[in-house]
């Protein structure tokens, strides 16, 4: 294919602002205002008593100085002109697709879906829910399954996490074995050696074409189709499994699924893929949405997110997560899984690519798709070329003894990339891009004639598929485009995203994901690279990863950094394995315990478990701070086992704990190591580096500080960054000998070898367009706005945890737990007030019950900070109402909220506050009004009542 793509033309003769100065809200008068309002004169005169003294970096940030716009495109331009686009015909469970032109404009480069967060407040997530939902229903429509999760990270660690839900459906005390088929995808195989090594569970890959081995195991992992491309009977296997009392689970292909009998139906228990070839570009590997579908009876110890059908305060079906949503934050130690997100944005892509396309168009895509494979293994017959496998579905594998290499440099020569298994075997992938110009090339190739002609079916006709599916009538109610663009329309609608107002939420760090910074990564030379194509095909790709890393490296202060881990809680899970590593190869394999802070995020505590840690919680005094007499207690008791401690810098509380350089000196005379969560790094970014002030270990949440938009709770890329001496743990990948340390490594964290590539241009140009000044002003920024907040607020909602001097870092947790004893309104009423004044809530009850987090970051102005300000001064005045006795207790705007259009139109009208206090509490929105589309959702009545795919519309009728 050609690329294009349109990269300006910087004029150095035409001024213009500094990139910085449009990502940092406030202006400069601003700044000196909000400053006065603290009660500083400067910024510097702010952080030297915000900042502590010990941990203040020495040195300034040594990198580029700061890109303009322009600029870095032209810069990103250059170095996506080294990679070189192919054709990929190479499969292992990335295929090309072609992502609906009204799909790419309306949801990957619309802000309106991909700057939107984590939908905990589903009130005002209505549109992205219902998309989810879709994803569910596809999901579980095509596997046969009747629940499915609202997307996973990626195949390979949806199948780690299918292994550890098998282990626990079984109800088995010790580890166990879990069986492989020696036909799963490679990267697959060795994500799950990663995990269960930790775990203490033994995986056994064997070839289980002819059956299963001799032995006791509680789970059996098989591939449909086969990594080489077979189509098997599944049935048999599964009815051995079930034999030995083990769960079968089944890596699927959902476009296989449109044309193949379901898992379901061959009595799968749990079923995985990726979605990624439902109109999700390669990205070089990601972001991609897995998937994780159970039988019934497993839906509630589903890992990660699950997406629910309610009701409202009016009995109107409503959309939320449902059971286990967050239980990292519940149960810590003790939760199943360190998930604690998903892969929103690609789920709702894949979700709208099944709608657009409908059960027809998908089972045509996947019959055109069969049908190039089968004319190839057609014509390579023909030409007396083996075919080795008679029955598959879009993937030929062929024997050229001896040939493979000079079968490969010819197809490449042709502008075509296949698969090289082994000197004698190649593998070809057909997929929804294949067209007969291709197939042709490939014949060539292999030394047989050009001729393309029709094939029969290729695989046994017990196996095709005769159950329906998306029957729902979403997925045929938007053929046209028009129809499609004003469903994508109306759900966006219902969503508060960052392009309608700040997102104050504490600890995620809710920032400007600039234009420019997004528009890279959709070019084709970014977008269509296949993870495992040649890598002199990559060479940009190659040099911006490195780049990357090494720019994370100057700003965090250490060694290395791997940019794999494709979510925060990965980076956690690689973060300690590495330190898992170093003590094993000193002999110290018994170090195990993990120290962890009463505050900390819950997946701190959930990913020490996966990396085969024992938690042990160290209390917070009464300030916030790690208490520093029972963490000395807690080494004294467990010293000569001490893997690690886990802290979070600043801390969740939101303040920079003093004590930080004596927590990390004490642990490392007991011989641990310090491993420094980095959520929060937005507070220290040029100011100070965690690998200069103690720390070993850190993971960064790109998603976060560098600017990659959260979607809706997913994409995310969660890099670990290490000291010196555990730059040999890193990650490593089985088919990336350029990854990593083989010899030492601790294996694959996710199926691509770095992660969440095709996301990465966005970090490289925040950085780059910053420059050193730039970096260091926005966490300035932050740390002023933050403190502006906690300053306005404080007259009318206690500040819960400052620093020195009253101070906090780049949040400020406001505490209603005095006014919920007082007058029974509580967080969460607040949370849900906000609503009618247009804003998402801040952070509610974590981490601390009956509290609000609340994070402005340094993109928003001042003009927003005071409006935000102004609905929590108005919120505070109905609370007192309340208080007084002039609004009923249980029926108030508070209780009442959030109160939806059809609610204020509706002919009776039975409260003590009016229609208009209700809608317009503040003058300002009769300008700009949000109208949510539901009232407060009855949680509990959904988890009672779980359903988890698209209600029938009758539903909704009333």
């Amino acid at each position: 294919m050609t690329a294009q793509y349109f990269a300006p033309v910087a004029s150095p003769q035409q001024p213009r602002a500094a990139f910085a100065d449009r990502h940092i809200g406030p202006a400069a008068g601003d700044l000196h205002r909000m400053l006065a309002a603290i009660g500083y004169s400067g910024a510097e005169a702010l952080l030297d008593a915000a900042v502590p003294a010990a941990i203040r970096t020495g040195r300034p940030l040594d990198l580029p100085p700061a890109l303009s716009e322009p600029a870095a495109l032209e810069r990103l331009a250059e170095i996506a002109a080294r990679n070189t686009v192919l054709t990929s015909m190479i499969g292992l469970g990335y295929h090309g697709t072609t992502t609906p032109g009204v799909i790419l404009r309306n949801v990957l480069e619309n802000p309106g879906w991909y700057t939107a967060y984590t939908p905990y407040q589903p009130e005002i997530s209505q549109g992205r829910l219902e998309a989810l939902l879709n994803f569910q229903t596809v999901v579980s429509d095509l596997t046969g399954l009747p629940v499915s999760g609202a997307s996973m990270l990626d195949e390979g660690t949806a199948a780690a996490e299918a292994m550890t839900l098998a282990h626990r459906a079984g109800r088995r005390r010790e580890p166990g074995t879990f069986l492989v088929d020696a036909d799963v995808l490679p990267q697959t195989i060795e994500v799950i050696r990663t995990r269960a090594e930790p775990l203490g569970v033994e995986i056994a890959v064997a070839d289980l074409s002819g059956g299963l081995p001799d032995g006791d195991v509680f789970g059996v992992l098989l591939q449909y189709p086969g990594a080489s491309g077979v189509v098997r009977d599944l049935a048999p296997v599964i009815e051995a499994a079930h034999g030995r009392g083990a769960q079968a689970v089944v890596a699927a292909d959902l476009l296989a699924l449109t044309l193949l009998r379901p898992p379901g139906e061959s009595g799968a228990d749990i079923v995985v893929g990726s979605a990624q070839r439902f109109g999700v570009p390669y990205g070089f590997g990601g972001p991609h949405a897995g998937f994780l579908a159970v039988r019934e009876g497993l839906q509630r110890q589903l890992p990660g997110r699950l997406v629910g059908v309610s009701v409202d305060a009016d009995g109107a079906p409503a959309y939320r997560l449902a059971l286990q949503t967050r239980e990292q934050h519940i149960r810590r130690e003790k939760a199943t899984s360190n998930i604690c997100t998903a892969q929103v944005l690609l789920a709702v892509m894949a979700s709208m690519y099944a709608v657009y396309h409908g059960p027809e168009g998908l089972a045509a895509i996947a019959r055109r798709a069969h049908e190039r494979a089968a004319s190839l293994a057609e014509g390579l017959r023909d030409a007396g070329v083996e075919v080795v496998h008679g029955a598959f579905f879009d993937t030929v594998l062929a024997r050229v003894p001896g040939r493979a290499a000079q079968v490969l440099a010819a197809a490449r020569e042709r502008n075509v990339n296949l698969r090289p298994v082994d000197a004698d075997h190649l593998a070809v992938a057909c997929d929804e891009t294949t067209t007969e110009q291709h197939v042709a090339a490939v014949l060539e190739a292999f030394g047989a004639p050009a001729e393309v002609r029709p094939a029969t079916e290729a695989f046994p006709a017990e196996l095709r598929r005769e159950s329906p599916y998306l029957s729902h009538p979403v997925f045929h109610r938007y053929r046209s485009e028009t129809a499609m663009l004003r469903y994508l329309r109306r759900l966006q609608d219902k969503d508060i995203a960052l392009d309608r107002s700040m997102i104050p939420l504490g600890s995620c760090t809710m920032k400007l994901n600039a234009t420019t910074e997004m528009e890279p990564v959709t070019w084709p030379q970014f977008a269509q690279i296949h993870p495992f194509a040649p890598l002199d095909q990559a060479a940009g790709y190659v040099e911006l990863i490195s780049e990357l890393e090494d720019r994370l490296a100057e700003i965090t202060g250490y060694a290395k950094v791997s940019v794999q881990p494709n979510a925060g809680s990965q980076g956690e899970l690689a973060g300690l394995l590495a330190i898992r590593g170093y003590h094993a190869s000193r002999g110290d394999g018994h170090r195990t315990v993990c120290l962890i802070p009463s505050s900390a995020h819950g997946t701190n505590a959930a990913s020490a478990v996966m990396a085969g840690m024992r938690v042990v919680v160290v209390t917070c005094d009464d300030g916030g701070n790690v208490d520093l007499d029972d963490l000395r207690a807690k080494i004294d008791k467990h010293g000569a086992e001490l893997a690690a401690i886990m802290v979070t810098y600043p801390s969740t509380h939101g303040v920079f704990e003093e004590s930080i350089t004596e927590v990390c000196d004490l642990v490392h005379a007991a011989g641990g190591q310090v491993y420094v969560d980095g959520a929060n790094l937005n507070a220290l970014v040029g100011l100070a580096r965690p690998g200069e002030f103690g720390s070993d270990v850190s993971h960064l949440n790109l998603h976060k500080t560098f600017c990659i938009p959260h979607g809706g709770g997913g994409p995310g890329v969660g890099p670990v960054g290490v000291r010196e001496h555990l730059v040999p743990f890193l990650p490593t990948h089985p088919l990336r000998p350029e990854v990593g340390d083989a010899a030492t490594g601790v294996g694959p964290i996710s199926a691509a070898p770095w992660g969440s590539a095709g996301i990465l241009p966005i970090s490289w140009a925040y950085i780059a367009m910053m420059g050193p000044d730039g970096l260091r002003a926005a966490t300035e920024g932050a740390v002023i706005s933050a403190n502006y907040l906690a300053a306005k607020l404080a007259p009318h909602y206690p500040i819960l945890f400052t620093g020195r001097d009253g101070l906090v870092a780049h949040e400020c947790i406001a505490d209603l737990r005095k006014i919920t004893k007082e007058t029974g309104i509580t967080a969460e009423d607040v949370a849900k007030r906000l609503i009618d004044y247009g804003f998402h809530a801040p952070t509610l009850s974590f981490p601390v019950a009956g509290t609000l987090m609340i994070e402005p970051t340094e993109s928003e102005d001042l003009a927003e900070l005071d409006r935000f300000v102004a609905a929590m001064v108005e919120i505070r005045r109905e609370i007192e109402r309340v208080a007084a006795g002039e609004w009923d207790a249980a029926d108030n705007p508070l209780k009442n909220a959030p109160h939806t259009a059809a609610a204020l139109l509706a002919d009776e009208w039975k409260h003590a506050y009016t229609r208009e206090e209700a809608a317009y509490p503040l003058p300002s929105l009769r300008e700009d009004k949000y109208w949510p589309p539901v009232r407060r959702i009855d949680q509990a009545y959904g988890d009672r009542n779980l359903v988890c795919s698209c209600p029938p519309p009758e539903a909704f009728e009333d």
